[in-house]
């Protein structure tokens, strides 16, 4: 009987003080995974659910010919990695490779990718200048109707001050 006991006690604290199982998982990306991108990123980053190691750690961006494209610098901040990128302007499909190293779990490996397309840079069509059209007909029959209208408005006036002199010498 005391053994029985003794052996549900080792089992029992066995359980007890057993650590639980932990896992690193991967909680966001900057870019988000699958994105397609109009301005490319300065950086990316990585944050997980356990705290990485300072040490150990690897982020590699390649671009879509396989050509690495991050600048080397590694950054842990928290559970956040960064790593800087060179300036990218091929359009295309660029992989983010990882392997996040934590004390307490087995190293979380992995990739995602995102999409870089380059903004469309619209060129503005040669503005050639260029004269009005000059109206083909005669300029005679505009200058008879102005000269016409001038004469007629004369003669008006002549006849109102005729009549204004009429009416105030009635008076």
């Amino acid at each position: 009987m005391k053994r029985l006991a003794a052996a549900v006690g080792v089992i029992g604290l066995t359980f007890i003080f057993a650590a639980p199982a932990v896992a690193n998982t991967l909680v966001a990306t900057s870019p988000i995974a699958a994105a397609t991108l109009k301005v490319a990123p300065s950086a990316v980053t990585i944050t997980v659910e356990i705290t990485p190691m300072d040490m150990g750690n690897e982020i590699t961006v390649t671009d879509p010919s396989g050509r690495r494209v991050d600048d080397g610098t590694l950054t842990v901040a928290g559970n956040d990695l960064i790593v800087g990128m060179k300036q990218i302007t091929e359009a295309g499909k660029y992989k983010v490779s990882y392997n996040i190293i934590s004390e307490l779990d087995n190293p979380l490996s992995g990739s995602f990718t995102f999409n870089f397309s380059t903004p469309t840079i619209s060129i503005p069509e040669e503005v050639i200048p260029s004269t009005p059209a000059k109206v083909s007909g005669s300029d005679f029959g505009t200058n008879l109707f102005v000269i016409g209208l001038l004469v007629t408005s004369l003669i008006v006036l002549i006849g109102l001050a005729l009549y204004a002199r009429k009416i105030f010498r009635e008076r």
